[in-house]
């Protein structure tokens, strides 16, 4: 391989533009600009979580990587190929966990599987490897009612996973979850990233999960969204042992990105009603 190659991002943003035609009140249609200028590169293996205020086009983002939707402009490159609609190199992971009731984890696992024509036990084999990097192989045979919250995303993940997509899109995806249950997934999902080696973009309102998970975080800004920054997160923070947290450069890093997304959320507000800070989900997020 040319050393060209090696250096080729896995995933390349260049002048991405999101434009939607709405109609209020039934009068004519204008042109919603939800990104603008979008130029971002993802290596091979990275893990990149976006951060930024509500309605900055976070998930607009995450759909035009997935080929759900295409740009007004611009090009998004896969391995220097343009996407060009989804496909099986992308797996993608929501918030809501989306698993039919009506099979078991293994099951939901073996889904995507069964859908690409994997044989059937080839498709259990590599279902139940992936419930078992989940450390779920012990609820193999449960049914999602019978599953937690936590349990419940570690499967999604999972079935995201089992057909092997060079790049995992994650939606906020512990969002729903309580302080402990997210924690214990960031943890295991840095695990998994670890041994797989699979390229990651995360969205998050959260600026500790960002920093946590993110070998790099990107902050953008309040509509029409741009990259406004990209930080570095030093090595020290992803150390496998001990809580991160709790290190003054944490702290130094969390203020950096806090004090920025502070201000795009501001731009936000400032282009609203005035409302009562407290009301504010935004201000909540940035705080949180």
């Amino acid at each position: 391989m040319s050393a060209d190659a090696k250096e080729l991002p896995k995933i390349s943003f260049r002048q991405v533009r999101k434009e939607f035609a709405v109609r209020a009140d039934g009068g004519s249609a204008r042109h919603f600009v939800a990104l603008d200028d979008i130029t971002l590169d993802v290596a091979a293996g990275g893990f990149l979580t976006l951060v930024g205020p509500s309605g900055c086009g976070k998930s607009t983002l995450l759909d035009l990587l997935g080929g759900l939707t295409i740009p007004t402009g611009g090009t998004i490159l896969l391995d220097g190929r343009p996407i060009s609609g989804p496909g099986r190199d992308r797996g993608i992971v929501f918030q809501q966990y989306a698993l039919y009731p009506w099979r078991t984890a293994v099951q939901n696992i073996e889904f995507g599987l069964e859908i690409a024509g994997v044989g059937a036990r080839e498709r259990r084999e590599k279902a139940l490897h992936y419930l078992d990097l989940v450390g779920l192989s012990a609820f193999a045979d449960r049914f999602p009612q019978e599953l937690s919250g936590g349990m419940k995303q570690r499967v999604a993940i999972a079935r995201s996973l089992a057909y092997e997509p060079q790049v995992l899109l994650m939606d906020e995806p512990f969002a729903a979850l309580d302080a402990q249950t997210r924690e214990q997934l960031q943890t295991e999902l840095l695990r998994i990233w670890r041994r797989t080696g699979t390229t990651i973009l995360f969205i998050t309102h959260g600026i500790d999960e960002a920093i946590v998970l993110g070998q790099r975080v990107a902050v953008m800004t309040a509509r029409p969204g741009r990259i406004r920054q990209v930080f570095d997160i030093p090595a020290a923070l992803h150390s496998e042992t001990g809580d991160v947290r709790s290190l003054p450069l944490f702290g130094e890093v969390r203020y950096d990105i806090w004090s920025l997304l502070r201000e795009e959320v501001a731009r936000t507000q400032a282009a609203r009603p005035a409302r009562p800070p407290q009301s504010s989900p935004e201000l909540a997020h940035v705080q949180s």
